[in-house]
């Protein structure tokens, strides 16, 4: 199984996948494409700061999903996303999520 994976209540592994419209793929094939796309628009342009852009790209929805999720339980949702309150602040902060 590639990409992500969500732990169910019974310790079973449910493969997180995204909608295309048309079919259903992994969250990094969605990722894939849109840099893909990114590129030819570039149409010869340098790129520069994609690491940055694409981690903003995600982050924040990611993190807008996970409070509304956690009902604004800021320990509820660092604990789902794996990180500490105080990351968690920072980056809400960063996102004015907060």
């Amino acid at each position: 199984m590639t990409g992500a994976a969500i732990q169910g209540n019974q310790e079973q592994s449910i493969p997180f996948t995204v909608s295309n419209k048309v079919t259903k793929e992994p969250l990094r094939e969605c990722v894939r494409d849109a840099l893909d796309s990114y590129f030819i628009q570039l149409d010869g342009y340098t790129a520069a700061g994609l690491y940055q852009m694409v981690l903003a790209e995600v982050e924040h929805p990611l993190l807008e999903t996970v409070m509304k999720y956690a009902e604004g339980n800021q320990t509820k949702a660092a604990a789902l996303l794996g990180i500490s309150r105080s990351t968690l602040r920072k980056k809400l902060n960063i996102y004015q999520l907060d």
